[in-house]
């Protein structure tokens, strides 16, 4: 993976794996720290979320003709907290007070409410600021155990909660969520980012890629079925460190070294993954599902994640093909931009992951 490059390079121009660095990697990962506390610094007040990228969820358990037992979860998030509320049918009624529980990474409530008739067929929405830019997953638990699962999005904040799902409008819910969850999830992506600017070979590329893609669909297995589970705090921490670790190998493989990362891209790759994949499950694990519903979610869930982990891969590459049929000529800077947006960025959510997580234990 060459990005960008240029067929014949001016005497100041570089492509991002050839042009020759002047410092060690050790000088590298200071420069960086020392970049990413200055942003860190003048970011203090605001809480990074580059990795978990939930939906607000809404949980409507039926438990007779006109009642429902509600769960409202937020991400812990003070403006989607104040920023958007669920809008029921005209003539619901709560019936009970809501009780707020605020855990390390959600704010929930739960109540009860009443509506003669039911919901199905009914028209529900979300409302508020928050609302143009979070989506809300919305699943219905009826009398018999069956479950109905409806996303709004901001193109659709309103919906009609329909009266029967099919297996296949459930499976796409699913699918659509892994898209979306590796697409926003910025460190997943800058991870991958970083395994394409280290693998040079086509064949060595493809053997990575589906090394992290088996890794973390185990561990998505394991932490949706219930057999392993890792604290999300340090979790978070230590995906940043997996993209911090691929700077400096970036930086080697452009100076013409090596390393076990350079010769064997895939083991560190399936390594890694294996964390990425608990990343991956907080997306499902957070919806509480029954055993029913694991099956067919964790599938189209791990589809959505191939999906647009593929997406950005082709992405990637077509952007390399294109520089290098214009022949594109890069400055010394711009060449090394996508080296220090990887280090940086990781060094950056390490610090501040770290930081919150020793926070979190005060």
């Amino acid at each position: 993976m060459k990005l960008p490059t240029s067929s014949s390079p001016a005497p100041e121009d570089f492509s991002v794996f050839r042009f020759p660095f002047s410092i060690f990697p050790s000088t590298f990962i200071r420069r960086l720290f020392k970049l990413s506390l200055i942003v860190y610094s003048l970011s203090f007040f605001h809480a990074a979320s580059a990795h978990e990228v939930q939906p607000v969820y809404l949980e409507l358990h039926q438990t007779g003709p006109d009642t429902y037992n509600v769960l409202w979860k937020l991400p812990a998030r003070e403006d989607l907290r104040q920023g958007i509320v669920p809008v029921f049918p005209a003539g619901t009624k709560i019936t009970s007070e809501p009780l707020l529980v605020k855990t390390p990474g959600a704010y929930i409530e739960r109540y009860t409410l009443s509506l003669a008739g039911g919901l199905a067929g009914r028209p529900f929405a979300v409302a508020g600021a928050a609302a143009a830019v979070a989506d809300v997953l919305v699943r219905v638990i009826l009398p018999d155990g069956t479950t109905e699962i409806v996303r709004l999005t901001p193109a659709m904040p309103s919906i009609t909660i329909p009266a029967q799902q099919s297996n296949w409008q459930k499976a796409g819910s699913f699918i659509r969520q892994g898209v979306d969850h590796i697409l926003m999830g910025v460190d997943h992506l800058l991870f991958v980012l970083g395994l394409l600017l280290i693998v040079r070979d086509r064949w060595m590329l493809v053997k990575t890629i589906t090394s992290f893609t088996l890794a973390h669909s185990i561990t998505l297995a394991i932490a949706t079925l219930g057999y392993a589970s890792a604290p999300t705090l340090p979790l978070n921490a230590a995906i940043a460190l997996s993209i911090l670790f691929l700077g400096p190998e970036i930086v080697r493989v452009q100076r013409g070294e090596t390393s076990l990362t350079i010769r064997h891209p895939w083991v560190v790759a399936f390594l890694f993954g294996l964390l990425h994949g608990f990343g991956f499950a907080s997306g499902l694990t957070a919806l509480g599902l029954s055993h029913q519903e694991i099956p067919l979610a964790l599938l189209c869930f791990n589809i959505g994640v191939e999906m647009g982990q593929l997406f950005f891969v082709i992405v990637i590459l077509l952007l390399e093909q294109s520089f290098r049929v214009l022949e594109i000529r890069w400055t010394r800077w711009a060449a090394a931009l996508p080296t220090y947006t990887v280090g940086s960025l990781g060094a950056y959510w390490t610090i501040q992951r770290i930081w919150i997580m020793f926070a979190g234990l005060n």
